[in-house]
């Protein structure tokens, strides 16, 4: 099974699609920034699901935010789950810098 994930900016998300079949296999939409990009919600097909569709949403987006030198933020539960387990990627996300509190 080939998938093969694309940036679709014009929705907001990464979309992957499983050659051979239509539609798309799962999504991720994020919002990204000049400097982040923050990942908000993925989503894969009930019938692709447990067939590695999600992690390669991830590993596609996150390589790609690296070479474009964004940080990550990973407030989508998947995304952040994917990050703890590959912490060779824990290097892009986001730090908060600010010493302000309430």
């Amino acid at each position: 099974m080939t998938v093969t994930v694309v940036d679709v900016p014009e929705a907001r998300r990464y979309e992957a699609r499983v050659e051979g079949k239509t539609g798309v296999a799962g999504f991720s939409e994020y919002i990204r920034t000049a400097e982040l990009i923050a990942f908000v919600h993925t989503e894969v097909a009930p019938a692709h699901e447990g067939r590695g569709i999600g992690s390669a949403l991830v590993r596609t987006s996150l390589d790609e935010a690296r070479t474009a030198g964004l940080r990550v933020l990973a407030t989508c539960p998947f995304y952040a789950s994917w990050i703890d387990r590959h912490p060779d990627y824990a290097d892009l996300l986001y730090q908060n810098r600010s010493n302000a509190s309430d």
